[in-house]
């Protein structure tokens, strides 16, 4: 009997240490990461949901670039060269990275 008792008393501890590393595991995930920079907007520092990129290289905000343009003026907020609606281009690159980060980190980046 005391053969038994033993037995079992370590497959509990077995078992006891197995649920310890996946609920580590889990805690793991579930910590809240900073979004990377190359996924937020250089104006408004939130992460993208309709990037566009601009000739220059410098991905922004679809609307508020677009809203830049329209009440500052028609310039590249960064590089200051002359920039019109008709030049912003979809950037799908970085739009499917955001969709990557936000399926894994989703629940601490929700939007609106």
């Amino acid at each position: 009997m005391e053969g038994f008792v033993d037995e079992n008393a370590r497959s509990n501890l077995e078992q006891l240490e197995a649920l310890g590393r996946v609920f580590n595991k889990a805690a793991e995930d579930d910590t809240p990461t900073e979004v990377p920079d190359y996924l937020c907007c250089k104006i408004t520092l939130d992460i993208f949901r309709d990037p566009v990129i601009t000739p220059s290289g410098f991905t922004y905000e679809r609307a508020v670039i677009l809203d830049h343009l329209q009440k500052v003026g028609r310039f590249d907020p960064i590089t200051r060269e002359s920039l019109y609606p008709s030049q912003l281009v979809p950037n799908l690159a970085i739009k499917e990275a955001v969709s990557a980060y936000l399926e894994k980190h989703g629940w601490d980046n929700k939007m609106d």
